[in-house]
């Protein structure tokens, strides 16, 4: 039996032990099934200040805006990468993503296309499948383009999607002009816009499975490139044909239709959730997964989009769950995306495989009794930056170069303090070392 096979059976039967051992625990609770239901929606490229709740002025978000009107924001949620890939594997792995091989994005060209996220780490979708949940995913997978590395190996009961980084929203043609849309572990090619796709998949998802508890993960294409609403022409086409690309000058029309787009399909799944009456027993989660590039908004953050500014990293995220998650309510301690996969592990009551040891922690006292998390200290690594965070205070090293920032007293990342404070430096390069060696 290898790794990933053992870690299945004990999550299985960790699952079984947890429902009562059988079917007499499963008779017992015929017709009340109070686990909840999750919704993990992720958004692609989008900045702090790209949306309303966060100041954003330039693109209405209602439907986002109502959710943390009705649940908690966070002011200070990073995604563990500065790019796609990493953080998608952050995510569903509840570790950091060098653990397993992925601290690069996984390009369409060029032999990174061979690789991908290792069938032997677990997913969040392997912990919940092991409870009882289905699972799907809707939209954007980017841990690996061959077959073997698709979600239906993962965890997921159900994919309609794209593997790639990003395709044309019309034509469904990734970077190197191979035709990309997925049902399950097949290319099965279907006509739509993606966003749209995306929302209406995700809306039979959840009418199918309204009577059993669900876990279903959204991440959205939007607003990557190519810039393309719903009424722009294909840009891409098999091969290396290529239509008309979105005009600099047209890119910002462009990029808010997308970003509406995503907030209506985010409206529809929310109402379709309180449509059923399902809204007091399901989680929803929505978060972006890195900072926006130069095209969108960052708000005061420094930096876009593959740095590790605050700007490439500190993202929009919002919880809401009515009945549990006290309305209008704002967090503003330190989380990562890899704390995403533990609480639901914890609000699910779904048992980890022996062995598994996750690098995120559990938010539920956050979320349901607005606790405080234990002081920790967290890593950022992408290509010749580094970055950790303890407290409010952030050290950034890029190649020979260390700057040192209190974000308490100066989000934009405006004074370099290294040269006041050596002993805070040295304390933070310590343990960024020995971060890398736990690797």
């Amino acid at each position: 039996m290898n790794r990933r096979e053992f870690v299945k059976c004990v999550v299985g039967g960790a699952a079984a032990f947890v429902s009562g051992c059988g079917s007499a625990a499963a008779n017992r609770d015929a017709g009340k099934d109070d686990r909840p239901n999750i919704v993990l929606i992720m958004a692609d490229d989008l900045g702090y200040g790209d949306v309303g709740c966060y100041g954003g002025t330039w693109i209405r978000t209602p439907n986002i805006d109502a959710l943390a009107a009705g649940g908690m924001r966070f002011t200070d949620y990073h995604s563990n990468g500065a790019v796609c890939s990493p953080t998608r594997a952050a995510l569903l792995t509840g570790r950091y993503q060098q653990r397993c091989g992925i601290e690069e994005v996984v390009f369409a060209k060029g032999p990174s296309r061979e690789t991908g996220m290792p069938l032997s780490e677990m997913t969040f979708a392997e912990v919940l499948q092991g409870k009882g949940y289905v699972t799907g995913i809707f939209g954007k997978w980017h841990l690996g383009y061959n077959v073997e590395f698709n979600p239906a190996k993962q965890g997921f009961d159900e994919f309609r999607g794209y593997v790639s980084g990003n395709v044309d929203y019309h034509s469904h043609f990734d970077g190197a002009g191979i035709e990309d849309w997925w049902k399950d572990s097949e290319k099965v090619p279907e006509q739509g816009y993606v966003t749209d796709l995306i929302t209406k998949h995700a809306i039979d998802f959840i009418e199918r499975h309204k009577d059993k508890p669900f876990c279903l993960y959204l991440p959205h294409e939007a607003p990557h490139y190519p810039y393309q609403g719903r009424k722009d022409p294909v840009e891409r086409l098999g091969g290396d044909k290529i239509n008309v690309r979105t005009k600099r000058q047209d890119i910002p029309r462009a990029y808010k239709e997308m970003v509406e787009a995503m907030d209506e399909g985010i409206g529809r799944v929310v109402e379709t959730v309180k449509r059923l009456g399902l809204e007091r027993k399901t989680f929803i989660f929505f978060c972006s997964d890195n900072g926006a590039t130069k095209d969108g908004s960052n708000g005061p953050l420094n930096g876009f989009k593959a740095s590790l500014w605050e700007g490439g990293h500190r993202v929009p995220a919002v919880a809401y769950w009515p009945g549990k998650i006290k309305a209008a309510t704002t967090c503003n301690q330190t989380v990562l995306g890899m704390d995403v996969f533990p609480t639901m592990a914890s609000i699910t009551s779904s048992e980890l495989p022996a062995g598994l040891k996750l690098d995120g922690v559990d938010l539920s006292g956050v979320l349901f009794e607005s606790e405080s998390l234990p002081e920790r200290t967290v890593f950022w690594r992408y290509r010749k930056q580094k970055a950790v965070r303890k407290g409010p205070w952030k050290l950034l090293v890029q190649g020979s170069d260390a700057k040192l920032f209190n974000l308490d007293a100066d989000l934009g990342e405006e004074k370099d303090l290294a040269g006041d404070k050596p002993e805070i430096v040295t304390m933070l390069r310590g343990e960024l070392a020995a971060w890398e060696r736990g690797l």
